[in-house]
């Protein structure tokens, strides 16, 4: 499977992952999607060992062939992540990463995001979030106005979420939100770090 959109923002997200994260880290990816991710950060940082992870049988098979194709070793075999559910298949990481997964996944999601990463991080640890938000109850452009109807239209419980609600939910589970970062096409990055 191929994603224009990771196509497009690999090579921005990049540069942010390599300033945020260890030289060597255990990264555990939440909504891994086509897999291209994955291959393209743990080919650019060998230090890492990635953890892809899916609830979408379909993504999964995409996953599981991009990383024989890449023939990296620096990435495990993707396992199976229901975000809400209280059982995570990985015990312990460094970090999570979960790019382009709060706006299309219910709010409780969010919620179940920082409860897990909570449960499984180290004080330090970070959790990145990247994708569009709203900023003090108001979209950044008309382009992610128009992008919030549509995704109310897949499902009424996706969207673009409040930035200082992501915020305030991260704080509830020990996570300071230390860096917003502004990205190409009205998207933020979002460096959350677990209180020490």
């Amino acid at each position: 499977m191929f994603s224009p959109s990771t196509e497009r923002n690999r090579c921005h997200i990049l540069p942010i992952l390599q300033r945020a994260l260890p030289d060597t880290a255990s990264v555990l990816e939440v909504g891994s999607g086509t897999g291209e991710h994955a291959v393209y950060f743990c080919a650019h940082m060998p230090g890492l060992h990635w953890q892809p992870t899916e609830g979408d049988p379909a993504a999964i098979d995409s996953i599981t062939a991009w990383i024989s194709h890449s023939g990296l070793s620096n990435i495990e075999a993707p396992l199976e992540l229901e975000l809400n559910s209280e059982a995570w298949p990985v015990q312990h990481a460094d970090a999570v990463v979960a790019i382009n997964v709060l706006h299309y996944s219910p709010w409780s999601s969010t919620a179940a995001l920082f409860r897990g990463a909570a449960r499984m991080l180290p004080k330090g640890g970070i959790v990145y979030c990247y994708g569009p938000y709203r900023r003090n109850g108001a979209h950044t452009a008309p382009s992610n106005a128009a992008f919030d109807e549509w995704l109310h239209g897949i499902d009424p419980r996706f969207g673009v979420r409040d930035l200082e609600a992501v915020e305030a939910e991260a704080r509830e589970h020990g996570f300071l939100l230390d860096e917003v970062i502004e990205m190409p096409a009205n998207n933020f990055s979002l460096i959350f770090r677990r209180e020490a």
